[in-house]
């Protein structure tokens, strides 16, 4: 900008700054060209990637982190903004918009287009950017006009930002960022929560909890995005009612705390032991998206008798795959807190415990079928998944470190769910199922526990990127923007080499044994040298082959304030 000459990017970048945006990550292109510039004597930091959906991915894992902080300080927006190139940019970074949606993450995604005054000739890059990005978005839409930038950028940071949270896509063509204007960003204004829900409909609710023999609450990640309180709220209802605690197929957060008593486990996406886990004659859904499996089912998961209590901030998963008995669309720790004193004032204490008892009996059984589970039998001398993880949680243990974990393990993630008691904000992983998104997000992340940890060494956590061979090899070249920024991040691989989902899906599917097939396409065979890629972009990288090496290969990695990728092979 000069001073005679003030533009939509000018005004763009000046938005981001009052809304508090820090960073804006991106690959630029000449339509973006007006945004760099803008940059030039800002406030707000520039984060190359050298791919589109990095830079989306990038932006999802800073934004899901950035929310755990505003849980503790409302002058934190936690939006993760990129910014994408014309058409192939914006199909680049589909896969982790996607995965963006599925998870909830308030980001503001945009791009630059080719100008409205030249599209009639219909120049190279040219596409409908609104079409690609309307089903992964919550709005999608472009400015055609300079008067309305201010508006649509309000709006959009707005909408992102208001639970249910998630992605929105703006498009910003090269006309408009070079407009001159004399407008000013609008005040961003009070974001809301969901409410409190119907006092009804959360009475009926409570009733049908003190009504039922053997409740059980299901977690979901909306618990996790609705803060800190829902989580002691699901913990108060779950306490006051008697019932046990499970949380949904696919979470990807810590939605109760997985030290209490009451809660059994993550229900695994195996049809039978998600039939077996929902067996209770009432169940309370909360913040539920992802609870049924990704293979189809032969039988219903939840009895169709079964009474069902659904709460949640977001209206369409309300009574989504299940009926509802009773149904509350609001925040679900104002809903849960509110139900918890309901069900204190109704409930018998020797019901209560005679519940407490019985869940008791149950946990015994559950923790003994997760640890035969995670046994290891093979005679292989690589490391099982569940050795790798418990190396690295008793090395985390001992060396007192505050981590965080990204988890893109694939088959290895419920090695990590099982073994590691994961509090509160201590984790997400990838929700969406696409791979490609871990490693960009625990980049990402990283980048927000240093911006959180700035004048507060005390609140620093080590970010430790938990990613699948399969996944890391989507996007190796993140590592480059980890190392471009001085990221302080630990990148631990379960490096079966081969795509273990796809073998473990085709029994599943076709039934017989591994035997019977040749399983085309799934093997990495010559095998890639990962702790060489991961070298040619900056980082350390070692391989670790040796089982009794993970220990300290890894609080090596701990004690290092630079990037690290260990590559610990693993048999399946």
């Amino acid at each position: 900008m000069t001073e005679e000459h003030y533009t939509g990017a000018d005004l763009f970048v000046d938005a981001l700054e009052s809304y508090g945006v820090s960073k804006l990550f991106g690959n630029p292109g000449t339509t973006e060209l007006p945004v760099t510039n803008a940059l030039e004597g800002s406030s707000v930091q520039y984060r190359l990637a050298l791919h589109e959906d990095v830079a989306v991915g990038m932006a999802a894992g800073y934004a899901q982190t950035r929310r755990y902080h505003a849980h503790h300080d409302d002058s934190i927006r936690p939006v993760g903004v990129a910014n994408l190139h014309t058409t192939p940019g914006v199909a680049h970074g589909l896969g982790n918009l996607y995965g963006a949606s599925v998870t909830g993450a308030p980001m503001v995604v945009t791009a630059g287009n080719h100008g409205t005054d030249q599209r009639h000739e219909e120049p190279i890059l040219t596409g409908d950017l609104v079409e690609m990005t309307d089903q992964f978005t919550k709005w999608s839409a472009e400015v055609l006009d300079i008067s309305a930038l201010p508006s649509m950028l309000r709006r959009a940071f707005r909408v992102a930002l208001t639970p249910p949270t998630g992605p929105v896509f703006l498009g910003l063509p090269y006309d408009v960022l070079t407009a001159e204007t004399d407008a000013e960003p609008e005040r961003l204004g009070e974001i809301p929560t969901a409410g409190g829900g119907d006092s009804a409909q959360i009475q009926r609710a409570a009733d049908l909890l003190v009504e039922a023999d053997n409740p059980a609450m299901i977690v979901g990640d909306g618990v996790a995005r609705a803060g800190r309180d829902a989580i002691d709220a699901a913990v108060a209802l779950a306490e006051t009612s008697g019932a046990r605690v499970h949380g949904e197929i696919l979470a990807c957060e810590v939605d109760f705390p997985a030290s209490h008593d009451q809660w059994l486990s993550y229900i695994p996406p195996k049809e039978d032991l998600a039939q077996t886990l929902m067996g209770a004659d009432t169940l309370l859904f909360v913040g539920t998206s992802t609870n049924t499996t990704y293979t189809p089912h032969e039988e219903p998961l939840v009895d169709p008798d079964t009474t069902c209590i659904h709460v949640s901030a977001d209206a369409w998963e309300v009574g989504k795959n299940h009926p509802a008995d009773a149904a509350v669309i609001g925040d679900p720790g104002e809903v849960m807190a509110e139900m918890a004193d309901h069900v204190e004032a109704a409930l018998p204490a020797d019901e209560r415990d005679s519940r407490l008892s019985d869940v008791a009996a149950m946990k015994e059984f559950v923790e003994m079928q997760m640890q035969q589970m995670g046994e290891d039998e093979s005679d292989d001398p690589r490391a099982s998944k569940a050795e790798l993880v418990d190396a690295m949680r008793e090395t985390a243990d001992d060396a007192d470190q505050d981590v965080y974990i990204v988890d893109e393990g694939v088959t290895a993630k419920y090695a990590m769910l099982t073994r590691w008691p994961f509090e509160p904000e201590q984790y997400i992983s990838n929700k969406g199922g696409g791979l490609g998104y871990g490693l960009p997000a625990a980049v990402g992340a990283a980048m927000a526990e240093a911006e959180h940890a700035e004048g507060n060494e005390e609140a620093a956590r080590h970010v430790v990127g938990f990613i699948g061979d399969g996944s890391y090899l989507y996007y190796p070249q993140s590592i480059y923007s980890a190392v471009r920024y001085d990221v302080d991040l630990s990148v631990v691989i379960p490096d079966n080499r081969n795509y273990r989902i796809l073998k473990d899906n085709t029994l599943a599917l076709f039934g017989g044994e591994e035997s019977d097939y040749e399983f085309i396409g799934t093997d990495f065979e010559p095998p890639v040298d990962l702790p060489s890629n991961a070298e040619s972009y900056g980082a350390t990288a070692h391989q670790v082959e040796d089982p009794v090496d993970i220990g300290p290969a890894f609080d090596e990695a701990l004690s290092s304030d630079e990037t690290v990728v260990l590559d610990v092979l693993v048999h399946d």
